[in-house]
């Protein structure tokens, strides 16, 4: 089974998604109150990724909880590939600069595609033009993934629920791809034509 999105958003996905969230929340409070460890911490700090289309293989979609080193924590959406291709790479990040003000860093790839294997992105915001999945499966339950994946450091989390909503689809495309997101993880990220840039002011992906 195919289906196609326009101009879909991000966040009337993550609607669905709010129940396995507010579970996992609950287990981020009591970390923030010190009464759990976390494997690992994020900045807290979101950063901007477009991309003229994003193409994957094993397509993954959940909900869970990131904690910042102060214990804050953060709901996010998980998207993830077994395998992606990534044309028109751009990522970006404002970074405050004391006495000069903002700079933004910003990262892009070249003219051959940026491919990446077991591709997580925990995200807050998503928006494509066109979004193109086959084979999905919507409502399954986060711990039954078997076509998309669940990132290892998440499945092993306190704050991912098993029975919470997923889904997952054979492939995934989205074309004029605008993501706002926390944190990225990847077996392996090959990006030909790497550029790094840091510029005054805020100029960002998007």
């Amino acid at each position: 089974m195919s289906q196609q999105f326009g101009r879909t958003r991000w966040k009337r996905f993550a609607f669905f998604l709010v129940p396995s969230i507010a579970a996992a929340a609950a287990t981020a409070i009591g970390l923030a109150q010190g009464a759990l460890a976390a494997s690992f911490f994020i900045s807290g700090k979101e950063f901007k990724i477009s991309a003229d289309s994003l193409t994957g293989e094993g397509f993954s979609l959940y909900g869970t909880v990131d904690v910042t080193r102060k214990r804050t924590p953060v709901p996010v959406v998980v998207a993830g590939f077994k395998s992606a291709t990534i044309q028109g790479l751009c990522q970006s990040v404002v970074v405050p600069v004391p006495v000069l003000g903002p700079y933004t860093l910003t990262v892009t790839g070249g003219r051959r595609p940026t491919t990446a294997k077991n591709l997580f992105i925990d995200m807050a915001t998503l928006e494509a033009d066109q979004a193109n999945f086959r084979r999905i499966d919507i409502g399954i339950a986060a711990g039954s993934l078997t076509v998309g994946e669940v990132s290892p450091g998440d499945r092993d989390s306190r704050f991912f629920d098993p029975n919470g909503f997923a889904q997952q689809a054979r492939s995934a495309t989205l074309t004029d791809l605008r993501l706002t997101a926390v944190a990225t993880s990847a077996g392996t990220f090959d990006v030909p034509g790497l550029k790094l840039s840091l510029d005054k002011g805020k100029d960002e992906c998007f």
